[in-house]
């Protein structure tokens, strides 16, 4: 028997689904409260019962979209052995994963919603979480001798900053499979380098 819990689990998961897609065609800025509401099939008033506001509904999607991010990052990594597969498959599951992660990305990325302190709290964590999953990776290399590297911190940072740099052509051509040899290249780059040998 469904409790009243469970009931507004249900309404609330009706009204973020529905949001989401509306914010992912408009953008938050554009997305209005009447919009959401036609597209949940409930009222206005239903809506601000379980959410407060626009930001509130954005910051629900984006917070979810962010462990969808995180989860299949983990289970990717988890599934690898070697430092080396690891970081591939870091790379290649992120950009994957974010491609399809329209509100997640718009959060990170979009300058007109700088002002709102949740989405500052979104790319503080995002980008210390993606930085220090990428340092754990290159620490294990290095104590298992895949990897020879200085500065550990810096090399982490590089990655992260050469992704951010690939993710606007992901998302401009929106075609994965195309940015994709990219991303290959970017690894190749990092683990063989570019000098002769």
């Amino acid at each position: 028997m469904e409790t009243t819990m469970d009931i507004k689990d249900d309404v609330s998961e009706v009204i973020l689904n529905s949001a989401k897609t509306i914010f992912a065609r408009y953008g938050f800025k554009k997305t209005t409260m009447d919009e959401i509401a036609h597209a949940s099939r409930k009222g206005k008033s239903s809506i601000y019962h379980y959410f407060k506001s626009k930001e509130d509904i954005f910051k629900a999607i984006v917070e979810k979209e962010s462990d969808v991010l995180s989860a299949a990052i983990a289970k990717a990594i988890n599934a690898e052995t070697t430092s080396e597969k690891k970081i591939r498959a870091y790379v290649l599951t992120r950009m994957k994963v974010i491609n399809k992660l329209t509100n997640l990305y718009s959060a990170l990325k979009d300058e007109y919603l700088e002002h709102y302190s949740f989405i500052e709290n979104v790319r503080v964590k995002y980008d210390t979480e993606e930085v220090n999953t990428i340092k754990g990776i290159l620490k294990t290399g290095v104590e298992e001798g895949d990897f020879k590297i200085e500065d550990i911190n810096l090399t982490a940072f590089a990655l992260v900053t050469a992704l951010k740099g690939l993710e606007y052509p992901l998302f401009i051509k929106n075609n994965y499979a195309k940015t994709e040899n990219r991303f290959e290249g970017l690894l190749n780059v990092l683990f063989y380098g570019i000098i002769a040998r």
